[in-house]
C-alpha cells in the first residue's frame, strides 16, 4: 500500500506538472519570439534559458507515463525532480513575469507554492526508506544468519542436471526432479525450515545475488522429508523468471492447487480473484515456490492469503518483498572457504578435493577468484575441466585483470548476470559501471561514489542516494554503516560505505569495456600493476573519449606516464600503494575534470608530487584524498578557484598549518563541503579557516588529537550541518556557534571529554537533529534548549535521556528522543 500510495504521488505531481507546463510553454515561446526581434543589446536570454527548464518538465512528464506505481525507485527519483521544477518554475514567475501576468496565474502561483510545502516530506521518504534498506540489509541479515561463512548453501547436481535446468526456458513447473547430489545443505535448510513453520509467518522472502544458489536451496526445500511430510502434496514450484506470462502462470497454479480443471480467465487479475477464493474455501498445508521473481507488480498477482498457505520466493531485489508481521526475510549467504572449494573441485575434477596431480596452489588461486559464488565456481571450474596446466594459468591470469577465460565463462557467467543490470533503468545503468573504477575488497566511502554521480552524471544528491539504495537492494554493491545514518538526509553518506563483490565488478567492467581503447566512456584498470597497461601504452599520443579514468598501479614516477590525451574526462580516480606518487603529467589536459579522488592502500602514508598539474584544472569541483601527506593547502586553493567539496580521510599534514602560527587565507569562495576523518596530527583548525562563509557541510571525525575550534566559528553563516564525531580530545563548543542559524544537523557522538554544551544553544532556531550519544562527560543539557521548536530528533545515552523526556513533554511535544548502546567499532580498518 506505501508503495502504491508513492506511485500515486508521483503521477499527481506528473499531472499538476504537465497542466503547468502546457499553460507556460505557449507563454514564453511567445515572449521569447518578441524579444527575439528587439535590438541585440536589449534581448533578455533568462526567458530562453526558462523555456528549456519547461521543455525539460515535459519530458519528464513524458517519462513518468510509462513508469509502474509499484517501482518505488523511480517514482521518488521523479517526484524529487518535478518538485524541483516546480520550485523553479515558481521562483522564476516571481521575479521575473509581469504584474499582469501574475495575476492571471494566481492559482498557478498558489499551487506551486504547496509543492515547496510537500518537497520536504518527500526527502523524508527517501531517508525512511534509506534506514528500512539499512534495517533489511543489516539487521535482518544477522537475526537470520550467524555467520555467513559457516552457513554453507550449495547443492552439488550432475553436471547433465544444471546444464539442462540452466538451458531451459522459465516456464511453471510442478515438483522438481530429485537432484542427485547433496552436499552441505542442512543447516540452510534448517534455517528456512524453520522459518517457513512459524505458524505468524506466511510469505518467506530468499534472497541473494544472481548466481548466489537461491533456485539450488528452494528446489532442495522442496524435495525436504519434512517439507514433504508437513505440506504433503500440496508442494508446488514455479519458475516466474523476468518477463511471466501470468495468466499462464496462475492458470498452471490453479491445476496444480485445486486438482481441476482451470476456468477461462479474462486476464491475470480475474485469474487471481477466483483462486484467491478457491483457496479460501479449503484448508490445508500448502507451500508455493515463486522462484526468480523480478518484479512487485507480477508477485502482488500471485501472493494469496489461506489458512496453512505459505510462499517462498527468491529474488535479487529485496525491496519487491512485502515489508509485513507476517513476511520474513531470509538473506542467503554466499559460500565459505571449505565448501566453495569442494563444489569447485566438483566441476573442475569430478570430485570433491583436489587431485593429488594438480597443483593445489594454483588450483585454490584460481578457486578464490570466484569469491564463493555457486555460478562462478560452476562456470569457472567447468571451463576448466580437463585442462592442461598452462590453461590454469593463463585463466589465472585473465581473471585477474576480469577478462573472460573462455566462450562458456562469458555466457555461462557474464551474460547471465548482466540480466540483474538490464532491469536497471538507463540512468542506474550507468551509475552501476560507474562502479568498475573503484578496486575490489576495499570498503570505500559513499561519498567517494556520490561524487562522480553528482558530478558527472549529473544527478542531484538525493536522486543519487536512492540509485544508491537501489543498487544495494538489487545486490549489485554491498553496502555496511558503523555509526548509524542520521546524517543522511542532509547531504552526507559519510558513515556509509560501499563494496563489491569481485563478480559484480568484473561483470560491470566487462560491460563497461565492450569499445575500443581510445573510444571507451570508461578506461579502467581491474587490477593493479606496476605500471600503466601495454595497451595503454602503445596508444601514447592518442586522443582518448573516456570520460572516467582510472589507474590502479604502485609506485609512479613522472618518466612512467607517458603521453596521453583526455580531453572528455570528467572523473580521475587514482589508486596506488607505494610511500611516494607522482600525479599524472597528462592531467594537465583534463580541462573538464570535475572529480578527483586520490586514494593511497600503502602501508604509510605517501608523498605526492606533481601537484603543479592541477593547476589548469579550472573546473574541478571535488577532491578526495586518502592516506597522504598533504600538500600545501594555501597553494593549492590558489589555482582552484571553484572547488565545492574537500575530503581528506587518513592524512597526515594538517598539524603543520598550526605549527607556522599564520592565518590561512583560502581563495575558495564557493567551498560547500570539507570533510576530514582520521587526520592523526590535527590539534586546531589554522586561522582563517572561517572566512570560507559559503559553507553549507563540515564534517570533521575521528581526528584524536583536536581539542578546540576556532573562536571565530560562527561566522561560518551557511552552515546547515556540523559533525565533530569521535574527537575525544574535543573540551568545548565556541559560544559562537549559537550564531549558526542555517544549522540543522549537529553530531557530537563520542566527544568523551566534552563536558558541556554553550549555554546559547537554543539560538539555534534551525536545528532539527542532535546526536549525542557516547558523550560520557555531558552530564546536562542547557535549559536554552526549550527554545529549539524545530528539533525533531536526539539520540542520546540512558543517563541523559529524562532531561530530553522533560524537555519533550514540556517545550519540544513532537520531539523523537533515541537512546542507543554503544556503537562504535574500529571496523572500518578492515579493508
Amino acid at each position: 500500500m506505501e508503495r502504491m500510495m508513492d506511485g500515486l504521488f508521483c503521477h499527481s505531481l506528473s499531472n499538476r506538472l504537465d497542466a503547468h507546463v502546457k499553460i507556460l510553454i505557449p507563454l514564453v515561446q511567445e515572449i521569447c519570439a518578441l524579444d527575439m526581434q528587439a535590438p541585440k543589446r536589449q534581448q533578455n536570454p533568462i526567458f530562453q534559458k526558462f523555456l528549456g527548464t519547461l521543455i525539460k518538465g515535459a519530458e519528464l512528464v513524458k517519462k513518468c507515463e510509462y513508469v509502474s506505481p509499484l517501482n518505488v525507485f523511480l517514482n521518488w527519483r521523479y517526484a524529487s525532480q518535478m518538485l524541483k521544477l516546480e520550485k523553479e518554475i515558481n521562483d522564476f514567475i516571481q521575479q521575473h513575469m509581469p504584474v499582469a501576468m501574475l495575476l492571471d496565474m494566481k492559482k498557478l502561483t498558489i499551487d506551486l507554492k504547496d509543492a515547496q510545502r510537500v518537497h520536504n516530506m518527500v526527502l523524508e521518504s527517501a531517508t525512511d526508506m534509506a534506514l528500512m534498506i539499512n534495517d533489511s540489509i543489516f539487521k535482518h541479515a544477522s537475526k537470520l544468519t550467524s555467520d555467513p561463512y559457516e552457513n554453507t548453501i550449495m547443492l552439488h547436481w550432475s553436471k547433465r542436471y544444471v546444464e539442462d535446468t540452466a538451458s531451459c526456458n522459465p516456464s511453471c513447473k510442478g515438483s522438481p526432479e530429485k537432484p542427485e547430489v547433496l552436499v552441505g545443505m542442512e543447516k540452510s535448510i534448517w534455517n528456512l525450515k524453520e522459518i517457513l513453520f512459524q505458524k505468524e509467518v506466511s510469505v518467506v522472502g530468499m534472497q541473494c545475488m544472481g548466481g548466489g544458489g537461491k533456485t539450488t536451496l528452494a528446489l532442495a526445500v522442496c524435495d525436504d522429508s519434512e517439507i514433504k511430510g508437513f505440506f504433503g502434496n500440496n508442494v508446488v514450484y514455479i519458475t516466474v523468471s523476468q518477463s511471466p506470462n501470468l495468466k499462464g502462470v496462475l492458470q498452471t497454479m490453479w491445476e496444480k492447487l485445486t486438482g481441476t480443471e482451470k476456468p477461462q480467465f479474462q486476464n491475470a487479475e480475474d485469474a487471481h480473484i477466483q483462486l484467491q477464493q478457491q483457496l479460501l474455501r479449503r484448508s490445508m498445508p500448502t507451500l508455493v515456490v515463486l522462484d526468480d521473481v523480478w518484479s512487485r507488480a507480477d508477485l502482488d498477482l500471485l501472493l494469496f492469503e489461506a489458512e496453512g498457505y505459505k510462499t517462498l520466493l527468491t529474488t535479487r531485489d529485496c525491496s519487491i518483498i512485502p515489508k509485513s508481521r507476517s513476511t520474513q526475510l531470509y538473506r542467503l549467504p554466499l559460500l565459505g572457504q571449505e565448501d566453495a572449494l569442494s563444489l569447485f573441485c566438483f566441476w573442475a575434477f569430478g570430485q570433491t578435493s583436489i587431485p593429488v596431480t594438480a597443483n593445489e596452489s594454483l588450483v585454490k588461486q584460481v578457486q578464490a577468484e570466484c569469491r564463493g559464488l555457486p555460478l562462478a565456481l560452476k562456470v569457472i571450474g567447468s571451463s576448466l575441466h580437463g585442462e592442461p596446466h598452462p590453461a590454469w594459468e593463463s585463466a589465472k591470469n585473465k581473471l585477474s585483470k576480469a577478462e573472460s577465460i573462455s566462450d562458456y565463462h562469458k555466457e555461462g557467467l557474464l551474460r547471465r548476470l548482466e540480466t540483474s543490470v538490464e532491469f536497471l533503468d538507463e540512468e542506474a545503468r550507468e551509475c552501476f559501471l560507474d562502479l568498475g573504477a573503484f578496486p575490489e575488497d576495499r570498503k570505500i566511502c559513499a561519498d567517494a561514489l556520490l561524487d562522480i554521480w553528482v558530478y558527472v552524471r549529473k544527478l542531484d544528491w538525493q536522486d543519487a542516494f536512492v540509485i544508491l539504495l537501489e543498487l544495494a537492494s538489487r545486490n549489485l554493491l554491498n553496502l555496511t554503516s558503523h555509526l548509524g545514518s542520521q546524517a543522511i538526509s542532509y547531504g552526507s553518506a559519510s558513515e556509509l560505505y560501499f563494496s563489491q563483490h569481485d563478480v559484480m565488478r568484473d561483470l560491470a567492467l566487462y560491460l563497461a569495456c565492450q569499445d575500443s581503447v581510445v573510444h571507451r566512456k570508461r578506461l579502467l584498470m581491474p587490477k593493479k600493476e606496476n605500471s600503466l597497461p601495454r595497451s595503454w601504452e602503445e596508444l601514447n599520443n592518442e586522443t582518448f573519449q573516456a570520460q572516467i579514468v582510472s589507474i590502479n598501479t604502485g609506485c609512479m614516477d613522472e618518466s612512467q606516464w607517458g603521453k596521453m590525451d583526455f580531453p572528455e574526462a570528467e572523473a580521475l580516480v587514482l589508486v596506488f600503494a607505494a610511500s611516494e606518487y607522482f600525479l599524472p603529467n597528462f592531467m594537465g589536459t583534463m580541462q573538464k575534470l570535475k572529480a578527483l579522488l586520490v586514494f593511497n592502500y600503502g602501508s604509510k602514508r605517501a608523498t605526492v608530487k606533481g601537484v603543479a598539474a592541477l593547476s589548469s584544472l579550472f573546473k574541478l569541483k571535488s577532491i578526495r584524498l586518502e592516506r597522504l601527506i598533504l600538500p600545501p593547502l594555501q597553494e593549492l586553493s590558489k589555482v582552484l578557484p571553484n572547488l565545492e567539496k574537500l575530503s581528506l580521510s587518513l592524512c597526515e599534514g594538517l598539524g603543520n598549518l598550526m605549527k607556522l602560527n599564520i592565518k590561512l587565507n583560502l581563495n575558495l569562495p564557493i567551498m560547500l563541503d570539507v570533510n576530514v576523518d582520521h587526520c592523526s596530527d590535527l590539534e586546531e583548525l589554522p586561522l582563517g579557516i572561517c572566512n570560507m562563509g559559503t559553507i553549507q557541510n563540515w564534517s570533521i571525525t575521528n581526528c584524536h588529537l583536536v581539542h578546540k575550534l576556532p573562536d571565530d566559528f560562527g561566522k561560518l553563516s551557511s552552515l546547515r550541518m556540523l559533525r565533530l564525531s569521535a574527537c575525544p580530545g574535543l573540551k568545548e563548543l565556541p559560544a559562537s556557534i549559537c550564531n549558526l542559524k542555517q544549522l540543522e544537523y549537529l553530531d557530537i557522538s563520542l566527544c568523551e571529554c566534552l563536558v558541556e554544551l554553550p549555554e546559547g544553544i537554543g539560538k539555534l532556531r534551525s536545528l532539527k537533529e542532535i546526536d549525542m550519544r557516547e558523550c560520557s562527560r555531558l552530564r546536562k543539557v542547557p535549559k536554552s534548549v526549550r527554545g529549539l521548536k524545530t528539533l525533531k530528533h536526539v539520540t542520546c545515552d540512558e543517563k541523559i535521556e529524562q532531561q530530553w523526556i522533560f524537555i519533550k513533554k514540556s517545550a519540544i511535544p513532537d520531539l523523537v528522543v533515541e537512546v542507543v548502546e554503544e556503537q562504535f567499532t574500529l571496523d572500518w580498518l578492515d579493508d
